[in-house]
């Protein structure tokens, strides 16, 4: 059933530009990225509104904290903003600010608020390492022993096994493999060879090297000045397919085709969104765009069977068939590029009539991919992607995209997450 309740607005909020880690960002925690972007998304720079009188802040972060559990209040409170606005953190791994945002609509369908602010944040140069649990709990009671001889007594008790570190990644719990291991199997699964996922890259690059170029993202970047960097760092406009094509495979050295140049970066950065009611949208300034939020669809997969990455083949077809719309009805396409074949393989599946029948449960004609209408300024290969900034950079990103086309026309947000998840959103200019 399509959600029902008053309409919903999506409109841009701010972000950090995004860099590779352990680059321009490296120097700024998980706070220090987000206090800017939300400050400034809340009261400028774009000039007088009542943005600040937010019913509701959800921010996300991916990477655990042993500093902070609600990202949520905390990025609230650190940006010194009105201490009585309900404030809480949300995690769906790539999906995070993508998942605040659709949380956020569905409060504000059921009429419990008019203006939320949506986003996340992953300062992966801030990465903090793991002790194992004997380690953990021996350091913990020598502190708290009383004095320097219980302490060293205790330290005592460890054994050279047991002094060692655990530096997170990308691995799935439930397979012991990570996401590029996963998506090297999709790849040969669905026959998407090295010489298409380097020209998607390559692509993503130059679209996002050209919006760059003409300002589209000025708007949707904080005041320059604010970070260390005033542009995206992650775009390379001086790749070329011969140089992608050189680079040795990173998750299978023999036969793997995944590269760093066709996969994303880790990535460091922050973003926000703004999402609301026509009341609420109306406190933003009034040069802001904003489009509907017609829908939204979440879906996950086996991941041991099907694909980590593909569960958004199983969520686009049920969204658009509850609308009686095929592919070719949608203006916009922004899909998060985790990985170039991911795309690739997400693409095959959805012009796959029998993937959609037999596992999407969609048996109808959805007609031909418009492959011209996806990511046109550039996608999280070449933007970057820090987990929890994902989904809000994306948003915002087609609502602004969206806004500059003619009245009913329609976007499709999309993106997989870890874990065998799929989070899609149905937009529509005003």
């Amino acid at each position: 059933m399509t959600p029902q309740g008053p309409e919903i607005f999506v409109a841009p909020g701010l972000r950090s530009p995004f860099a590779r880690i352990d680059r321009e960002l490296a120097d700024l925690n998980a706070l220090r990225l987000s206090t800017p972007v939300v400050q400034q998304s809340v009261v400028g720079p774009r000039g007088p509104g009542q943005a600040e009188a937010v019913d509701l802040v959800l921010w996300g972060s991916v990477i655990p904290s042993l500093e902070v559990s609600n990202w949520g209040r905390e990025v609230w409170l650190e940006s010194g903003l009105d201490p009585h606005v309900p404030a809480q953190g949300i995690v769906q791994a790539c999906a995070t600010s993508l998942a605040a945002a659709t949380h956020a609509a569905g409060q504000a369908r059921s009429g419990r608020l008019e203006l939320a602010l949506c986003g996340g944040v992953e300062s992966m140069s801030f990465t903090q390492i793991g002790l194992p649990l004997r380690l953990s709990r021996t350091v913990r009671r020598a502190v708290q022993a009383g004095s320097p001889v219980r302490a060293v007594r205790t330290l005592t008790q460890l054994r050279l096994k047991d002094i060692r570190v655990r530096i997170p990644t990308a691995t799935e719990r439930t397979t012991g493999l990570t996401m590029g291991e996963h998506a090297e199997q999709m790849a040969k699964t669905w026959s998407v060879g090295r010489e298409a996922q380097d020209r998607l890259a390559f692509e993503s690059h130059m679209r996002a090297v050209s919006a760059t170029e003409r300002g589209f993202f000025r708007p949707l970047l904080v005041t320059p000045g604010t970070f260390p960097a005033d542009v995206d760092a992650v775009p390379r406009p001086g790749t070329s397919l011969d140089k992608l094509a050189r680079l040795r495979p990173s998750f299978d050295r023999e036969s793997g085709t995944l590269t760093a140049g066709n996969s994303t970066p880790l990535t460091d950065g922050a973003a926000a969104v703004w999402v609301g009611t026509a009341a609420g949208v109306e406190r933003l300034p009034g040069d802001v765009p904003r489009v509907r939020l017609l829908d939204w669809e979440e879906a996950a997969i086996d991941l041991r069977r099907q694909g980590l990455l593909m569960a958004p083949t199983l969520a686009i077809p049920r969204l658009l068939a509850r609308h009686d719309m095929g592919y070719g009805d949608v203006a916009l396409w922004e899909i998060h590029e985790a990985f170039a074949v991911q795309v690739l393989c997400t693409i095959a599946a959805l012009e796959d009539r029998d993937w959609l029948r037999e596992q999407a449960g969609v048996d109808r004609e959805l007609g031909a991919f418009p492959r011209d209408r996806l990511n046109p300024n550039g996608g999280s290969v070449a933007l970057g992607h820090p987990f929890g900034a994902t989904g809000a950079r994306i948003l915002s990103q087609a609502a602004a995209e969206l806004a500059d086309m003619e009245s009913g026309s329609r976007a499709v947000v999309s993106i997989c997450a870890a874990g065998g998840l799929g989070h899609v959103a149905l937009l529509e200019t005003v």
